[in-house]
């Protein structure tokens, strides 16, 4: 059996880097995460062969040498996936799908096959058992939460590390809080759930291995919603880890009460973190409080992105506009926050 798994193009937006890529010779920002622990999933045997669309092109000659296509992204890479699904059908190859866009809109691709939604380490298996026997349905769906202390390291000889700006490791899934704008919740539940340490040193070992000697991006949606495992098991195992090696800069996204942790913050730098993205979204209260992000609320935002640069991490905002309390002042105030609060790198978007 060989199965190809196609990693659909990002749209050009700010959000891609597609332009600013090339002043440092790379193809694209990340690595497909995703396909690359699923890939770790399938049966041993089985060849795998992955194509990033955002890499390099989709061939004929890739077609011919697969049985099965495997295909996965995010809601913003919608188009793409739709023009792959279609090109797959018409070379008369099944299509497997699954991922945060399939999860979220499964009624938007008839085309596809069979659709193994939510957490692959719960549907995946379902899937693989039922089309050893020859009975594979067409969705495959839960409404648990994997265990991810079982989840296997991506494999990452697959991809060409060389063409990508970072690569990805995932700690935790799920977050507290219940932001109204953001599907994470809905997709991965309230409750943080983490890898243990151990599995993050064996990912980091392999990506050195490898040669990796670039930045790692730790992709959880708020890497401190476990702060004990945080401070008494991961990060003390990265600061052991990065002894005697070349050091690679960590960045991760975390909410801004990470700002009320001095401890923590200087534990992170300590292991190697020297950048985090942190969801502002906007100055204006009232728009905090219609978004529900209670945990921005009655705080002085400025004073909060200080302190995290004075212990040594960059901030990176996120910024929305578009809320309905939203007057035309907003722009104007959004420009004197991010001015004020020395963000250098601020990533707005329309509601």
């Amino acid at each position: 059996m060989n199965v190809l798994l196609v990693y659909p193009e990002f749209p050009d937006t700010f959000w891609s880097f597609k332009h600013a890529l090339k002043f440092i010779r790379k193809t694209a920002s990340t690595q497909p995460l995703g396909l690359l622990t699923v890939a770790a999933m399938l049966p041993h045997e089985w060849g795998k062969r992955l194509v990033d669309v955002n890499v390099v092109r989709l061939t004929d000659d890739d077609l011919a040498w697969a049985d099965y296509v495997f295909i996965g992204g995010m809601t913003v890479q919608r188009r793409s996936a739709q023009q792959i699904i279609a090109r797959c059908k018409d070379a008369g190859l099944p299509v497997v799908a699954g991922g945060p866009l399939f999860t979220i809109e499964p009624e938007q691709f008839d085309a596809v096959d069979h659709l193994v939604l939510n957490e692959a380490e719960l549907t995946l298996p379902l899937f693989l058992a039922d089309l050893e026997s020859g009975q594979a349905k067409h969705v495959y769906s839960t409404s648990e939460f994997a265990d991810i202390e079982q989840t296997p390291a991506p494999l990452w000889e697959l991809a060409d590390i060389d063409r990508y700006a970072s690569m990805s490791i995932q700690y935790s899934r799920g977050c507290p809080y219940d932001c109204d704008f953001c599907n994470v919740t809905a997709l991965l539940g309230h409750r943080p759930r983490v890898k243990t340490a151990q599995q993050i040193i064996a990912e980091l070992d392999s990506l050195y291995d490898a040669g990796w000697r670039e930045g790692v991006f730790f992709v959880d949606d708020n890497f401190i919603g476990n702060k004990r495992h945080l401070k008494q098991e991961l990060l003390p195992a990265l600061v052991e880890w990065r002894k005697g090696k070349q050091p690679l800069p960590f960045n991760t996204e975390a909410s801004i009460n990470l700002a009320d942790d001095a401890e923590l913050m200087e534990m992170m730098v300590e292991a190697g973190f020297d950048s985090v993205f942190v969801g502002i979204e906007t100055p204006a209260e009232e728009g905090l409080a219609e978004c529900s992000k209670k945990q921005n609320l009655a705080r002085d935002l400025v004073a909060d992105v200080k302190r995290m640069q004075r212990a040594g991490l960059q901030v990176q905002g996120g910024f929305i506009v578009g809320f309905d309390s939203d007057t035309p002042s907003i722009f104007q105030r959004q420009i004197d926050f991010i001015q004020s609060s020395g963000i250098v790198t601020a990533m707005v978007g329309l509601l």
